[in-house]
């Protein structure tokens, strides 16, 4: 990580604006703050990542937040494409001003822009997406963009993509969970079985219906180890003698919430 911000202090004055990927499920969780530091007054971009993953009426919400604070953002879902293609015009759409000014003085090159985000939020698959070609490694875990990359989008749009940055300290325990449910922290440091617990928990405060639907589940007083096993046993996922096999059931359960198997939901609103 300590690379990785040497790297985006030394990177951003090169670039003409910053575009930030946000995970739309989790909105303020997945938006690094210390980027304000690293980037300073530098344009920026927010890219509302999987909107197809989140609760449509939540998405809402925080568009409605966005617009009314002057904050320019794009809705994106990467792994299809739905909304990408409105990219390179909301770059130059922030920019405008910057460009206008380039032109009466006879200056024509590339915008510069620089994709920032923490791991795993889909840099890569949305720079591929934005080139129309496989331009950026990508992958479903963090830590895979390792250096630095240029990507040429149009005739006058190149981006550099970085790696994925998370910051040394998480000011809260909702924090750090939202981050690992999502899977922007590796699942290999984790005790998984601690986390798949803790979603099922605030899945149950938040979207029972969608625990019952999935998994069965309809007792949401139980203890959250108590949820999990409950949950692994309603699923068949048995290790010898009849006992809830809770560990492989784990992975399944955070792997369907992040491929979106379990429904649309968002773990942030406007009120947390």
């Amino acid at each position: 990580m300590a690379k990785a911000r040497r790297m985006l202090d030394e990177q951003a004055a090169l670039v003409d604006i910053i575009c930030e990927l946000s995970d739309a499920r989790i909105p303020l969780s997945s938006r690094n703050p210390e980027l304000d530091g690293i980037v300073g007054r530098k344009p920026r971009l927010l890219i509302l990542n999987r909107v197809d993953l989140a609760d449509a009426s939540v998405t809402a919400e925080w568009v409605r937040h966005f617009n009314l604070s002057g904050t320019a953002f794009i809705e994106v879902d990467a792994k299809s494409g739905k909304g990408v293609a409105n990219f390179p015009k909301a770059v130059r759409e922030v920019l405008k001003e910057k460009i206008s000014r380039e032109a009466e003085r006879g200056l024509s090159r590339p915008i510069r822009a620089m994709i920032v985000g923490i791991p795993n939020v889909g840099k890569s698959t949305f720079i591929n997406k934005a080139a129309k070609r496989k331009a950026a490694i990508a992958s479903d875990r963090p830590g895979v963009t390792r250096g630095r990359q240029w990507i040429n989008v149009d005739s006058g749009l190149d981006l550099l993509d970085t790696p994925g940055l998370l910051w040394p300290k998480l000011t809260s325990e909702t924090l750090a969970n939202h981050l690992a449910f999502t899977g922007a922290i590796n699942d290999d440091i984790l005790d998984i079985e601690d986390i798949a617990a803790k979603f099922l928990t605030e899945l149950a405060a938040k979207y029972p219906q969608l625990l019952t639907e999935r998994y069965k589940l309809d007792d949401f007083t139980l203890e959250p180890y108590q949820l999990l096993e409950t949950a692994a046993k309603k699923r068949g996922f048995l290790a010898s003698g009849g006992i809830p096999d809770t560990e492989r059931f784990s992975h399944v359960l955070l792997d369907e919430f992040r491929g979106g198997k379990i429904g649309r939901i968002s773990l942030e609103t406007l009120s947390v």
